[in-house]
């Protein structure tokens, strides 16, 4: 974490003096909050930016991290951002609402590995999602990563086939797709508070969930579960954004600098959340039964909800994501 840092003014005369080293030296205050744990993904790459700010513009900033949100839940921190009471969140699946286009991100199996995701971002996808989300929200988009493919567990068996979740009642997240893709496949759909599944789970009140690995292992639902498969339904990225008066607030060459990082920390990135998804797996391993999925039979049932989309909002995203899987 960034903490605060003291700076040694010595070998100054005369208190007015200090007083006015003191106020041109002053580093600016930035504050970064995550409404997820400090071992996520959204967490280490606030972590990776603001080290590499430090690196870029030594002493310009104090980073304070706030992971496990602490300033509030997701949409509080979008609604601080815009409010300019904070001056950056990562947040996720949140900034997905503000303009229904970008329920995208909720169709099932739309990306065929992580590396179909970052050749999409690079040929285009990255820049129309900036530009949606800039003119649909008060916020500078800074740099955009990844949230993690999300995999299910459960209490009952594997989920090798789409009859396995016939009638399993899954604790879901995000928008209207998300449930369409749950109901289609035979499954009963429930919104419980994240904080409330392990209870919900532990009780029988749902069979299951589907989220992250490292919602799964940092929440511990290997101590209640006994399966996880690697459904990869669904893919969310992450948004690290600015809020408006802070970002106007810094001078051009700090702009430059913070686009820069936020650029060529990108790789890196999706590197670091790749290890976090093997490591989280490797520590739930001797807890549950972890297997792969054949991913065909689930493409073949949801094709209904990718109908719904593209009627709506058109398949312009969706060429560039195909276009980009094929080029593999």
């Amino acid at each position: 974490m960034i903490n605060n840092k003291t700076v040694s003014l010595s070998g100054i005369a005369g208190m007015g003096l200090l007083a006015l080293s003191v106020h041109a030296h002053a580093a600016q205050e930035v504050r970064i909050a995550t409404h997820v744990s400090a071992e996520s993904p959204l967490a280490k790459q606030v972590e990776m930016f603001a080290e590499r700010i430090e690196e870029r513009l030594p002493g310009e900033f104090t980073f304070e991290l706030y992971p496990n949100g602490q300033l509030g839940k997701e949409s509080a921190l979008i609604d601080q951002l815009q409010l300019d009471t904070i001056e950056m969140v990562n947040v996720a699946s949140g900034v997905l609402k503000v303009d229904d286009k970008l329920g995208f991100f909720d169709l099932p199996w739309l990306f065929e590995d992580r590396e179909n995701v970052q050749r999409a971002m690079a040929a285009g996808l990255e820049e129309e999602l900036v530009e949606t989300i800039e003119d649909n929200m008060s916020a500078k988009v800074v740099g955009i990563y990844e949230n993690g493919f999300r995999h299910i567990i459960n209490s009952s068996h594997p989920i090798e086939t789409p009859a396995d979740l016939d009638g399993m009642k899954i604790r879901i997240s995000g928008g209207d797709f998300r449930q369409q893709i749950f109901a289609s496949l035979g499954a009963v759909p429930a919104k419980i508070a994240w904080g409330e599944t392990f209870t919900a789970m532990q009780t029988g009140v749902v069979d299951g969930a589907e989220a992250a690995t490292y919602g799964f292992y940092g929440q511990k639902m290997y101590e209640v579960q006994d399966y996880l498969s690697l459904t990869r339904h669904v893919y969310t990225p992450s948004f690290l954004l600015a809020s408006p008066r802070f970002w106007d607030s810094l001078t051009d060459e700090q702009q430059t600098v913070f686009s820069e990082v936020a650029d060529e920390m990108r790789d890196d990135a999706y590197a670091q959340a790749a290890e976090i998804e093997q490591s989280n797996l490797d520590a739930m391993r001797d807890s549950l039964k972890i297997n792969d999925v054949d991913l065909a039979p689930f493409r073949d049932k949801v094709e209904s909800v990718y109908e719904n989309y593209v009627n709506e909002y058109g398949d312009d995203w969706l060429k560039i994501v195909r276009q980009t899987a094929e080029s593999s």
